[in-house]
């Protein structure tokens, strides 16, 4: 099968025609393992193998993707047609060839050596953990496993091979008022190592303890207020409302838009730096090089409060005479490749969330996630957790809030920065129809001095 691929792949370069053209084949194996209410809902095993060819011409693309690996040369050809369909101008790609180079899947405990009986047996545990306690009416248990091979090559002499290995979890537990379902729930994930799966009693019998709590805590009402962001729910901040806006091909054709995300331009006080990069490593964003094949970075985005930075593919650069940052990424071989995020975090500051937290005397201490949306520059986001702050203190629980704001006048708002710095691995992306896309995000504790708060 390898050396059919091969050929397959050198023969449909070959055909006539494009500017550039490359191929991508995928090879697919996963478990997915799910739990709703008080049983299990669901185990399903998938393999596939499939590709797609994408040809640039006349100032666009032609992209065509197939299951059957046999016809590469016929998708191929009908992707060069398609290319020839456009009418722009052509863009200059910056050159870059890695050569012929393969890399192998990180791994430290691997999930397909794990039995599926095994991995039911794990989440049965913590089914039972949850289940039949005082005031919780069920769970949510969401596991799944991925082994994905890349094989890619194009007309810049590109043959790289790249083979990844995913693990996700997320837990809730569920309780109601009688009038509102509530919950309280963690999401975990890591590249190549199924132990973090494990041994996570503690972690699911406090989500238990927290949805009780929930059952009596006070709502709030609407109002502007001085929030603390612990490190899970800031992650989602710089990634949502921020990271998205970094994506040049959200940039490049809004005039609006490229007018304020001018590089130079000040969105925030000289300790904020927030930066992505899949040259981070060792997380579920993490890869050597994109689905371009082009060599992946550690981009500064915002360094001391200024815009310096933003997240390309090789159109957008080439269109926005920017350098390319490796950051064209593909759900799957059904999907071409467009700008994404990978491991996008706030940096640490010299600050101590002690010293914040005491020098805050009345607000809201909000941690974790679950949801948000986001449209150009403003955003909502809910957490998981409330707490009041009296007097640089963390007092009683409170329902979940959603925060709401204009990005740009949050930034600016935010006046601590904690050296706490914790990545969350547990969330994916979505975008053009493609989710959910591997990604980290992270950040130490922050506090934004004035933002909308309403009831969850």
């Amino acid at each position: 099968m390898q050396k059919d691929i091969k050929n397959i792949i050198s023969d449909s370069l070959k055909i006539n025609g494009g500017e550039y053209k490359e191929i991508r084949i995928e090879e697919n194996n996963s478990t997915r393992i799910t739990y709703k209410g008080n049983s299990r809902e669901n185990i399903s095993i998938n393999s596939g193998i499939g590709g797609c060819a994408r040809v640039y011409s006349n100032g666009g693309w032609g992209f065509s993707s197939f299951n059957d690996i046999y016809e590469s040369k016929n998708k191929m050809s009908e992707a060069i047609n398609l290319s020839k369909l456009n009418t722009g101008k052509s863009i200059n790609f910056e050159k870059n060839s890695a050569g012929k180079i393969s890399i192998p899947a990180r791994s430290i405990k691997n999930p397909k050596n794990i039995s599926l009986n095994e991995k039911i047996n794990i989440l049965e545990h913590y089914k039972d953990l949850i289940v039949n306690k005082k005031n919780i009416n069920g769970c949510d248990i969401s596991y799944g496993d991925l082994e994905r091979r890349v094989i890619f090559t194009d007309t810049l002499g590109n043959e790289i091979e790249q083979s990844f290995i995913h693990v996700i979890l997320r837990i809730s537990a569920n309780s109601t008022d009688g009038n509102e379902m509530l919950q309280s729930g963690f999401s975990i994930g890591s590249l190549g190592d199924f132990s973090i799966v494990e041994n996570l009693d503690k972690e699911v019998k406090e989500c238990v303890m927290k949805a009780q709590n929930l059952i009596n805590a006070e709502k709030i009402e609407g109002k502007e207020s001085t929030v603390i962001l612990d490190q899970i729910l800031a992650g989602v901040f710089v990634h949502e409302a921020f990271g998205h806006l970094s994506e040049a091909d959200n940039v490049y054709e809004n005039e609006r838009l490229k007018k304020i995300l001018k590089l130079g331009t000040k969105f925030g006080n000289k300790d904020l730096n927030i930066t992505d990069g899949a040259k981070i490593p060792n997380l579920r964003g993490s890869y050597d090089f994109d689905d371009e094949g082009t060599p992946s970075t550690k981009t500064p985005l915002i360094r001391d409060g200024e815009l310096v930075g933003r997240l390309h593919s090789k159109e957008t650069a080439s269109k926005m005479n920017e350098k390319n940052t490796g950051n064209a990424r593909a759900i799957s071989y059904s999907y071409p490749p467009i700008v994404r995020m990978t491991n996008t975090i706030i940096e640490n500051s010299n600050n101590n969330i002690r010293d914040i937290l005491k020098d805050t005397k009345d607000g809201l201490y909000v941690k974790n996630w679950y949801g948000g949306m986001t449209q150009h520059e403003m955003f909502t986001f809910s957490s998981a957790e409330t707490y009041k702050i009296e007097n640089g203190e963390i007092k009683e629980t409170l329902r979940p809030v959603k925060l709401s704001g204009n990005l740009f006048n949050t930034l600016k708002n935010i006046d601590g920065i904690a050296n706490d710095l914790l990545i969350n691995q547990g969330g994916g992306c979505g975008k053009g129809g493609q989710m959910p896309l591997p990604v980290s995000n992270g950040s130490p504790h922050i506090r934004i001095n004035s933002c909308l708060v309403s009831s969850g």
